[in-house]
């Protein structure tokens, strides 16, 4: 067997209930991570955890819109397992999708809080952790394709993503002076509880919506991909990665198949 690649490590993985942060728990205490589950969803939550282990995961309650009780979340964890190696900051929500034409401003206010400014903070009082304990850290956050390219999803939640990406690259230039590497992920279509609701569709409709539409054929897209790139970028294996947006999307954002069809 070879070495856990997150032997020893503390995490802490925001929206971690369900999804993808769900997926990124289980891999990561797979690798011999500690983890914090952050959530709003607390019956989810506690669930994941007692399933997984006590001794390995806890569950914190923790609204990403609420900066105290991000600060209070990365306190907990540093109290409790003595440092903070690793944050990957996963919560978000899509909000609504009617076009420009009709767009709610109280709804783009609301996901532009929890995607941009929830993560903005986060990344802070993450960092100041490491940054006390002389950590050279981790820190991920998920994007989208829709950080990539526009029509891929609701205007709010498209905006949000690209914003994201500026965050990540703004922190990581600040935080490469403390030696703590910042990146982000962007999942293409992942069956989701966030997207199944969002559409009113089953897994499997998601899945088939995906793969009609996607350049790799073959494979269906799976949280656990999504989870096995961020254990990359949280493993040492990317040891001199940092500011980069690393689709997950078999390549549908850098790729125009017209041309093919053209020929066949």
């Amino acid at each position: 067997m070879s070495k856990p690649r997150l032997e020893g490590k503390v995490a802490i993985i925001t929206g971690a209930a369900s999804g993808i942060g769900e997926a990124t728990v289980r891999l990561f205490v797979e690798h011999g991570a500690f983890v914090v589950i952050a959530d709003v969803q607390d019956d989810l939550g506690n669930q994941v955890a007692a399933s997984i282990g006590l001794d390995k995961v806890s569950y914190r309650h923790c609204d990403v819109k609420d900066e105290k009780q991000i600060e209070e979340t990365v306190n907990y964890t540093v109290e409790k397992y003595g440092k903070l190696d690793i944050l990957f900051s996963n919560a978000g929500i899509l909000g609504s999708l009617p076009g420009i034409l009709e767009l709610d401003m109280d709804n783009f206010d609301n996901v532009m809080n929890t995607n941009v400014r929830g993560a903005a903070a986060a990344i802070k009082h993450a960092a100041r952790a490491m940054v006390a304990k002389n950590i050279r850290g981790s820190i991920i956050c998920t994007a989208s394709v829709s950080s990539l390219i526009g029509g891929t999803g609701p205007h709010a939640y498209t905006t949000s993503k690209h914003a994201l990406v500026g965050l990540v690259r703004a922190t990581c230039s600040e935080l490469g002076a403390y030696g703590i590497r910042v990146n982000c992920v962007s999942p293409f279509g992942v069956a989701t509880p966030l997207a199944c609701k969002a559409f009113n569709w089953e897994p499997s409709q998601v899945e088939a919506n995906s793969c009609a539409v996607s350049n790799l054929k073959g494979i269906v897209l799976k949280a656990k991909h999504i989870a096995e790139a961020v254990l990359f970028l949280a493993s040492d294996e990317s040891a001199y990665i940092s500011g980069q947006n690393l689709a997950v999307d078999g390549g549908v954002t850098v790729v125009n198949n017209s041309f093919s069809t053209f020929l066949h």
